[in-house]
């Protein structure tokens, strides 16, 4: 047994909580020494040591792949549950990113309560991911490299190996002849970081042998700025952000130093599940938060899409085109609507007498609120109520005979306002943007 790799994680164990353990095992070299070393010490066990495979069905042999996995698990005595999931690229992000963004989704789904995600993660990862942010123009928080431990679904992610080499790892592998995958998407150097990997950083180590080591030390020098300028930005989020809403004054957030305005946009995205802009589209979002009054600027890129408006930055995932003339027949039974959200009755068990019929907005639409003596063109009704503008085209209007008798829950003719006091309830409608 690696006396190095047995005795650090043996260590490592000794000095965290006793919470309990779950892997995230890809069946490669490094999750296979990490997994195989923590299943030598009972008290790995003791904490109820499992593994999650996560199955991106992008590769031919990856069925073949899970059960290797569960094959190495089971001859170690540890639990594993195979993830399935379906990368999505529609969405702009590339093969990579979006892969990523799939696999940490089922990882953090499947995560217990309390329960700490292991991570193989080495010091070259950490050398290559600070090369990668510095390209991508990032400031310290990223430039700090990845997280020993963070918070992570409904536990924490936990990276034990971060200061031990993939050579270490290579070595524990061999002593122990451990069967693993070799994925071949590893040697492709098409994508970013197996470029840094076989290409960028062998070279820049012929010429600064000391490279990784410098740019571990870098890391860590940004790493201690970041949290010295976290707590900064941190207060200023607490002034500027409407819980709410969950939107940001704009004003408020352009007046920051870049040093702060920067991450604190980047941990309100995060939060919302939402990527990081480019340096570019950063820009271009200080600029918008100038455009005069009347105009909605709005900034995309993969994954998500900001909106300025009434002085505020809106943040949302990106949404879909909308299916022409779409109509539907609605009794009251809970209903997903075209781009995101539901339509349902305020009781549950609650059904109209007639269905009516649910169209969305073409524009031009009228209605006459209950109470009111005049007719009103929908579009200053959203004005008057500050409905958010991404939300109009998907508002749901109900239709009685072709009349427009309710727009979603915000407004009700009298012939609206008598259909549903018949059924004993009201519309709900919960936007899904």
């Amino acid at each position: 047994m690696s006396p190095s790799l047995h005795q650090h994680m043996a260590d490592a164990l000794a000095a965290t909580p006793p919470t309990a353990l779950c892997i995230a095992f890809s069946g490669g070299p490094d999750s296979s020494a990490l997994l195989h070393a923590l299943a030598q010490l009972p008290e790995a066990h003791a904490r109820g040591l499992r593994a999650l495979h996560v199955d991106h069905g992008l590769q031919a042999d990856s069925a073949a792949w899970a059960e290797h996995c569960r094959r190495f698990c089971a001859a170690l005595a540890v639990p594993c549950d195979v993830l399935r999931v379906r990368v999505d690229t529609a969405a702009g992000a590339g093969l990579e990113a979006a892969a990523r963004h799939a696999r940490y989704a089922a990882l953090a789904a499947a995560l217990h309560e309390g329960e700490w995600l292991l991570l193989g993660h080495h010091r070259d990862d950490q050398a290559e991911t600070v090369l990668l942010k510095l390209l991508r123009g990032a400031g310290p928080d990223s430039l700090g490299g990845m997280h020993a431990l963070r918070p992570f679904g409904h536990g924490q992610m936990w990276r034990p190996l971060l200061t031990l080499s993939r050579r270490q790892l290579r070595d524990y592998v061999e002593m122990h002849q451990l069967d693993c995958i070799d994925d071949p998407s590893n040697a492709d150097t098409r994508l970013a970081r197996n470029q840094l990997r076989h290409e960028i950083l062998p070279r820049l180590q012929q010429h600064w042998p000391q490279a990784v080591d410098s740019i571990l030390h870098s890391a860590m020098l940004c790493r201690a700025a970041a949290d010295s300028l976290r707590t900064q930005w941190l207060a200023a989020f607490d002034i500027l952000h409407d819980p709410a809403t969950d939107s940001v004054d704009a004003s408020g957030w352009l007046a920051l130093a870049p040093a702060l305005r920067e991450p604190l946009l980047d941990h309100w995205l995060h939060a919302r599940n939402l990527p990081a802009p480019t340096t570019a589209q950063r820009r271009q979002i200080e600029h918008q938060c100038h455009a005069r009054a009347g105009r909605l600027p709005c900034i995309c890129w993969a994954g998500a899409e900001l909106h300025v408006w009434k002085g505020r930055l809106w943040a949302l995932a990106p949404g879909h085109a909308l299916p022409g003339g779409w109509q539907s027949s609605w009794r009251g039974e809970p209903l997903n609507l075209p781009g995101g959200g539901t339509l349902s009755l305020t009781v549950a068990s609650a059904r109209l007498d007639e269905p009516l019929t649910l169209r969305l907005r073409h524009g031009g639409e009228r209605i006459k609120p209950d109470g009111d003596a005049h007719t009103r063109e929908l579009r200053d009704l959203f004005q008057q109520q500050s409905m958010p503008p991404w939300q109009r085209a998907v508002c749901p209007l109900l239709y009685a005979d072709d009349e427009l008798i309710a727009v979603a829950d915000r407004w009700l003719s009298a012939r609206g306002t008598a259909i549903f006091r018949q059924a004993g309830a009201r519309p709900r409608w919960q936007p899904g943007r």
